[in-house]
């Protein structure tokens, strides 16, 4: 299942209902509105400094990814920039592609 990380800025709204309801709350909220989605909580995680907490969720697709990011961002105590996740084998993968690429500046 794909994976995305969600890098999370609280609002000053978001930040005060947070501090009223909890960590672990919040953690239950994102278990459950993963799971809605047809995915699962991979991690959550407070920081403080630019950013205000990393979350990793498996999803189905993109459209899930996009559907819990947008969610979160329309309600306005939350930004949400989203990180589609690859794992080193899709890597691998994309390692032996070759697109037919010219440079900008370069005739092909």
């Amino acid at each position: 299942m794909p994976r995305f990380l969600y890098i999370v800025n609280y609002a000053p709204e978001g930040a005060r209902a947070l501090m009223a309801s909890g960590g672990s709350a919040r953690q239950t909220v994102v278990e459950k509105t993963a799971a809605g989605l047809g995915g699962r909580l991979e991690t959550f995680d407070f920081s403080f400094g630019g950013d205000d907490a990393y979350t990793i969720v498996d999803l189905p697709d993109n459209e899930a990814a996009a559907a819990l990011a947008l969610t979160v961002s329309s309600s306005g105590v939350a930004h949400v920039r989203t990180v589609v996740l690859l794992t080193p084998e899709q890597i691998d993968r994309a390692s032996q592609l070759h697109p037919d690429y010219t440079p900008p500046g370069q005739t092909s």
